[in-house]
């Protein structure tokens, strides 16, 4: 009991910094982080008594209309360059290469379907997924294993990560695009039905040392 007392009067001893000063903490953190970070993160670095959570809604809120946005990406938060200026940075990116139509259709599938199993993506496209596919995309942390199935053999499923999310400016799996919007984009055209032949250009035949070829050049 003594020991409870004593706790009790050492904490009422340090009050919690007024919130702008919490503002400008998460602030700090946010902007000196390469990756987001969580609401738990950052009480675990603030002073105690801070209110994080809602010294985000406040940050989040004086940021609207500026240059950066506060911005929520899975169940973590991360200061972004606004949408509509996204074109100023394109002279900061290099892209020389780009996805493979097959770890495209991959990777869309597994994020309308998540969570997803192997012979479900290959229903799906109509054709077999290689390893080499699947690995790249783990690899570039896009998607990852998620539950077994509890079914026979319990095949594992696939979900996308956090790192997807916050590469195409999500916050969460709900706000992607429509299908008329992939159709316009030429993802859904063209897909073979289930059952149908693989071609000589599907990547059933690229093996683990060809993970290159899941590259198109520009």
């Amino acid at each position: 009991m003594a020991d409870t007392e004593e706790t009790g009067q050492e904490q009422s001893l340090f009050e919690a910094p007024p919130m702008g000063e919490q503002e400008r903490m998460v602030e700090a953190v946010l902007f000196a982080s390469a990756d987001p970070v969580t609401v738990a993160d950052l009480t675990a670095r603030m002073p105690h008594g801070s209110d994080p959570a809602e010294a985000l809604v406040r940050l989040r809120k004086r940021y609207e209309g500026r240059g950066v946005r506060v911005v929520k990406v899975g169940d973590a938060w991360a200061v972004r360059t606004a949408p509509d200026l996204g074109f100023l940075m394109h002279k900061e990116v290099v892209e020389t290469r780009k996805l493979s139509r097959a770890a495209i259709e991959t990777l869309a599938i597994i994020a309308y379907h998540q969570p997803v199993t192997r012979s479900e993506i290959e229903e799906i496209r109509g054709v077999a997924v290689s390893r080499g596919t699947v690995d790249l995309l783990i690899e570039l942390e896009w998607i990852r294993f998620g539950r077994r199935r509890m079914t026979p053999g319990r095949p594992v499923t696939f979900v996308v990560t956090q790192g997807f999310l916050d590469h195409f400016g999500l916050e969460s799996a709900r706000d992607l695009p429509g299908l008329k919007e992939l159709r316009a984009a030429g993802l859904l055209d063209n897909r073979r039905p289930p059952g149908a032949g693989l071609g000589e250009d599907d990547d059933e035949d690229i093996g683990d040392e060809d993970q290159e070829d899941l590259f198109e050049e520009d």
